[in-house]
């Protein structure tokens, strides 16, 4: 039997089972419900195999924060296709019908976050932000003397009756990072409750403390902690104004009642933590792929955001899953902003698209991507003018998973 391709237009316990089957996961009803609520209907992409739904992509609508500004983006989640019905290029055809439907749309950029990362660069995603995990032990947990410090109050707060609160400094902050994107009513609810990014074994409720200073909120915290055969604090996300507000949180969190270490998963991979430990072995930190990135369409996607100095290059663009992004473009922009329009001009750098997702969000990666053979270089000197310029002032980071 044919397999088709199409809009989703069932119920969400319908879609739920196929969920289930393909990832295999023993999620709670909680976590299941909070799914529900942020599913959107009108993005879902199904496989079907006569009535039977056999595989899955959908989206979230984000703006997200590029460098110079903020861009509508499709964030890519649910994405499965049950073990029955796999090497039949039901995945394939899901994700360009998914990219094609974004471009039409308008939409220039789809992200996600990879179960398995070798699956999407053949679909056009690069790697194009990354995080540390990193795990302190409390007996190493001293961080360098920071001014300011003390004059910062901390306090316990409930994390639903601060979220207002906590959203609107969330929101203020993505609007300064790559990567960020705006926690809109749906997601709110979403990093408050438990989901599937979740792990909930041992863990407690979620746990908020607020950082202020003469009465202004300067940051916060929400974190879990867990007993289990070793109790930790499971840190969830850590949001500060400026650097005493950001130390005075992680010594609350460095040195935990009854608890042996602090772990966090999405620490910033430029964030000033690691320096300010007085015992540089005391973080075991590993680096983890965040943001995965697809430019749906190379001329808008270059045109929204700015670049870090001038610049005028052809780029050749080679994108064998959608054709109307191969080609050469010309990219004229600087810090103001840029045009990126179609050429016949002979191209001053080649690369595909998968490098492209790689180095959109201003990642320092444009340069390293030549130095490994997967950008070739046609005019002297282009390679290091275009990775300068692509350059964000701070590293991409996805602080919330999806």
């Amino acid at each position: 039997m044919t397999i088709e391709i199409g809009r989703f237009d069932g119920e969400w316990d319908e879609l739920r089972q196929v969920i289930d089957l393909a990832f295999s996961a023993p999620w709670s009803e909680a976590q299941l419900e909070t799914e529900k609520r942020v599913w959107e209907p009108d993005r879902s992409v199904v496989a079907t195999d006569g009535k039977d739904v056999v595989g899955h992509a959908g989206a979230f609508g984000f703006s997200m924060t590029v460098p110079g500004g903020q861009v509508p983006v499709a964030g890519v989640t649910m994405v499965g296709v049950l073990s029955t019905h796999r090497r039949r290029g039901i995945l394939r055809d899901l994700m360009r019908r998914q990219l094609t439907g974004l471009y039409e749309a308008g939409e220039p950029l789809a992200v996600l976050t990879a179960s398995e990362p070798v699956i999407y660069g053949r679909f056009g995603y690069g790697l194009s932000s990354d995080h540390q995990q990193v795990t302190i032990k409390r007996v190493s947990r001293e961080l360098r003397k920071v001014a300011g410090v003390e004059d910062v109050r901390l306090r316990f707060a409930d994390p639903q009756e601060s979220l207002a609160q906590t959203s609107a400094f969330h929101n203020a902050e993505a609007l300064t990072r790559p990567g960020m994107f705006q926690h809109n009513e749906n997601f709110q609810y979403y990093v408050t409750h438990d989901n599937v990014t979740t792990a909930l074994q041992g863990a407690s409720p979620l746990r908020c403390v607020l950082a202020e200073r003469d009465g202004e909120l300067v940051g916060y915290t929400h974190y879990r902690t867990r007993r289990t055969d070793k109790g930790f604090v499971d840190v969830v996300r850590v949001h500060s104004a400026d650097l005493a507000a950001h130390v005075a949180l992680w010594q609350f969190l460095l040195d935990p009642d009854l608890l042996g270490e602090t772990t966090y998963e999405h620490l910033p991979s430029d964030d000033p933590l690691l320096m300010l430990l007085v015992d540089p072995r005391a973080a075991r930190a590993t680096t983890l792929d965040g943001l995965w990135g697809r430019v749906a369409d190379v001329g808008k996607a270059l045109a929204s955001r700015t670049y870090a100095e001038e610049l005028d290059v052809v780029l050749g663009i080679e994108d064998d899953f959608l054709p109307w992004n191969a080609g050469s473009w010309h990219l004229a922009g600087g810090p103001g902003g840029a045009t990126c329009e179609k050429t016949d001009r002979s191209p001053d750098l080649v690369l595909g698209v998968r490098e492209l997702g790689t180095a959109y969000l201003g990642r320092p990666s444009l340069g390293l991507l030549g130095a490994a053979g997967l950008v070739e270089e046609r005019t002297e000197g282009a390679l290091a003018v275009t990775s300068r310029a692509f350059l964000s002032p701070r590293t991409p980071w996805l602080d919330t998973g999806f």
